[in-house]
């Protein structure tokens, strides 16, 4: 069979795709929101200086940064975005200021016709551009001056001790003193209000703000713009007629489909695991362990939603605050998918070729420790930085970088890609003779290579910010890293992976593989790569984001509505002989993976992707229904299933004992649905409704996330976490049994009669 055609497909999707997107980071320099050398008043007052607007992005940082509520949308749910909430806060002061001044009562006391009035002026005061690009200064008006001292008070009483806000502080989960030095509070300062600025803040020859009028707030007229509304629309009418398309593509090909003929006994079992695949099985449980301690991090991260400061009345937080727990829970969920994967791709490696290289063994090891001092490295900076004990300089290379899913210091995150390399050159070393001795698969085995590749290059982008970059800089290539990195590259490495695992074993015939996975990640990456700036309406860039991220996002989850038939085709694997069914719950892992790509990453996906849906539903709790399924639901199942499969060549040759196995699979998805359904998707549906109604600045309001109503749905949470968790905790037994035993019965598994043979 010829694979011309596709390769040439995915040559032109790659080159336009990238084309597109390094145009628009170009535009960046253009469109983004400039830091300016001083803020002034325009009496001569200077308020800000560049240096205290870098600083305080810095502190922000080191505190946390994203994981402590969110900056234009981006971040933790508990705390309110401060660039919506410094919005409100300071279009409020200057209205009531100039209702007292001129008409004796404040601005809600007074009637429609004089409150319009005053609503317009305010709008040409905050939204004019008084950015001189001559001086670089900003210049502000004496009374916005006024309005700025009184706000950066406010906020340097809550990121301090203020008793006065003990109260707020416990419902933002923020313990006492964040921020403990005053100058770097005044940092801090200088940032919010920077950042607030680029969202009120016209660009220069446009209408719209440097964040496309995000957040929205009716007092100076920041709403959706007619792009918004008709890119949605757009999007909308390309996924209808894209599933159409994909429909009538798969219906076509029904006819070539032949009869799978497939082998009567395992041939996988009776190879021979080589030194370096059994280096892998560490690797195994170190990912069953972290995992766990993710979970226990999730719970107590979720429940300071409701305790503030504690967890069941025990003073959690004096010891390891909201900030901490989150940036952990994160951070770890990526270090356990991505380390489960990472070691089947060493496992794959020996299996396909038959080859061991010389030394192998000992690189696995040794990428084992390197591995193992980045996790645990990492998070202790992150917990040293947040409790200020790191000077910035220092928290920016080992500390907290503040970029959620990217938080790691600059230092773990070069090693981090040193040790990707690495991996990559233990894979190809170790695959490389298979090109030779597998002339039918070479094509797989190449793409195999190519995605295999993308993993450390495609992390390389986390690199691309220094410690001084502009927000929306250090935005456009941490979404390479979260989207094309996680969502991107690393699902088409699984998809590789998985076809080997399915030849390997007889189940699928190698050129239906190859030719499978070849359109699969074209169609994927046709809609992926692009699809990125569906997380980047509000960030800086250029208005085309909206016209590409819409359209392209939208195709992003054509194919994932066909990943039924996949699903079905796994279950039916899963059956085909008697044999199989030793794998049935790896394999079931997998059905689990399409149902949730499905669900997590197309439905909830597209629920918020269209620029009109996000506009309102940025960092709601409408964001982790998607993450959680999309993440969790889709690569961590993935993780979980590649785990099993690999597990299940590297234990003897003896039946499981899947009792404890299979309960794990139920409640892990059972408690998974529960925990979206009746807890975060409520709570994001009401807070969409607040936002539409009165603003984002009062969905994320403590007075709207006490509400009884909100809690009473935060601690429904608690069915669904601990089905979950108890899931999560027999998976865990079932895993440690395998090394002790009590997962294993007597029974010897017939195999083919290969036996003694390598991989």
């Amino acid at each position: 069979m010829r694979y011309t055609r596709l390769w040439v497909s995915l040559g032109i999707v790659f080159i336009v795709s990238f084309a597109v997107l390094g145009y628009y980071g170009g535009r960046l320099v253009y469109t983004k929101p400039p830091i300016p050398n001083q803020v002034v008043t325009s009496n001569g007052s200077v308020l800000f200086t560049k240096g205290d607007i870098q600083e305080g992005q810095n502190v922000w940082q080191s505190i946390g940064g994203q994981e402590l509520g969110s900056i234009w949308g981006h971040g933790a749910y508990v705390a309110p975005d401060w660039t919506a909430d410094w919005l409100h806060r300071e279009s409020m002061w200057i209205l009531n200021s100039w209702a007292m001044k001129e008409h004796g009562k404040k601005y809600t006391a007074l009637d429609n016709e004089t409150q319009a009035a005053l609503q317009a002026r305010l709008k040409k005061e905050i939204r004019t551009n008084t950015f001189n690009q001559k001086t670089d200064n900003i210049v502000v008006s004496p009374i916005r001056g006024e309005a700025i001292k009184n706000i950066g008070q406010y906020y340097t009483s809550l990121f301090s001790d203020d008793p006065s806000l003990d109260k707020l502080r416990n419902e933002y989960a923020m313990p006492k003193n964040v921020i403990k030095d005053p100058n770097r509070l005044h940092s801090f300062i200088s940032f919010l209000w920077w950042a607030t600025w680029a969202t009120e803040t016209e660009r220069p020859g446009d209408h719209v703000t440097y964040t496309n009028n995000f957040p929205n707030e009716s007092l100076i007229d920041n709403k959706p713009t007619g792009e918004m509304v008709i890119w949605s629309v757009v999007s909308f009418v390309l996924l209808l007629g894209g599933i159409g398309g994909l429909a009538w593509y798969y219906a076509s090909q029904k006819h070539e489909e032949g009869e799978e003929l497939y082998p009567e006994k395992d041939p996988l079992l009776a190879l021979s695991p080589t030194p370096s695949m059994k280096a892998t099985q560490k690797y195994f449980w170190v990912v069953t362990a972290l995992w766990i301690v993710q979970v226990g991090l999730g719970a107590i991260t979720g429940h300071y939603q409701v305790e503030g400061s504690s967890f069941y009345g025990i003073p959690l937080a004096d010891w390891i605050p909201y900030s901490v727990t989150r940036s952990w829970h994160t951070q770890l969920g990526i270090f356990w998918i991505a380390t489960a994967w990472l070691a089947t791709g060493l496992f794959i490696a020996p299996a396909v070729s038959g080859h061991e290289p010389k030394f192998q063994r000992l690189g696995v090891n040794f990428l084992f420790v390197c591995l193992l001092i980045i996790v645990v490295g990492s998070l202790a900076g992150q917990l040293i930085a947040i409790r200020q004990r790191m000077n910035l300089n220092t928290n920016f290379w080992f500390g907290h970088q503040g970029y959620e899913y990217t938080d790691i210091g600059r230092f773990w995150q070069i090693f981090l890609t040193i040790g990707l390399f690495l991996w990559l050159f233990l894979m190809a070393r170790a695959i490389w003779p298979a090109f030779k001795n597998l002339k039918e698969s070479r094509h797989l085995l190449a793409l195999f290579l190519l995605a295999s590749t993308a993993i450390p290059v495609f992390y390389i982008p986390g690199l691309m910010w220094g410690q001084h970059s502009n927000l929306a800089i250090a935005e456009y290539w941490r979404w390479w890293v979260v989207h094309l990195w996680v969502e991107g590259f690393f699902e088409v490495f699984a998809t590789v992976v998985m076809a080997f695992l399915f030849t390997r074993m007889g189940l699928l015939n190698i050129r239906t593989a190859t030719s499978s996975v070849l359109f699969s990640t074209i169609i994927f990456l046709f809609g992926g790569i692009i699809g990125t700036f569906h997380h980047l309406y509000f960030s800086g860039t250029a208005t085309g984001v909206l016209a590409f991220g819409a359209t392209f996002s939208a195709l992003e989850v054509v194919p994932l509505v066909f990943l039924g038939f996949e699903a079905y085709e796994n279950l039916t694997r899963s059956r085909a002989k008697k044999w199989v069914s030793e794998y049935k719950w790896p394999i079931y892992f997998f059905v689990a993976v399409a149902f949730w790509n499905l669900v997590g990453a197309g439905l909830f996906g597209f629920f918020i992707n269209p620029p009109i849906s996000l506009y309102y539903m940025q960092g709601l709790n409408t964001t982790p229904v998607h993450a959680h399924t999309a993440l969790f639901g889709v690569y961590g199942m993935l993780g979980i299933g590649l785990m099993l499969f690999c597990l299940r060549g590297l234990t003897v040759k003896r039946s499981w004992k899947t009792g404890s196995l299979k309960f794990a699979f139920w409640t892990i998805n059972i408690g998974l649905a529960l925990m979206v359904l009746i807890s975060l998707l409520p709570i994001g549906l009401m807070q969409t409704w607040a936002s539409v109604q009165h603003g984002m600045w009062y969905a994320r309001s403590a007075a709207f996330m006490s509400q009884p109503i909100v809690h009473f749905f935060v601690w429904m949470r608690i069915i669904g976490d601990s089905i979950f968790a108890i899931g999560a905790l027999a998976l865990v037994w079932f895993i440690l049994g395998l090394k002790t035993g009590w997962s294993l019965t007597d029974n010897r598994l017939e195999y083919a009669e290969t036996e003694g043979k390598k991989f």
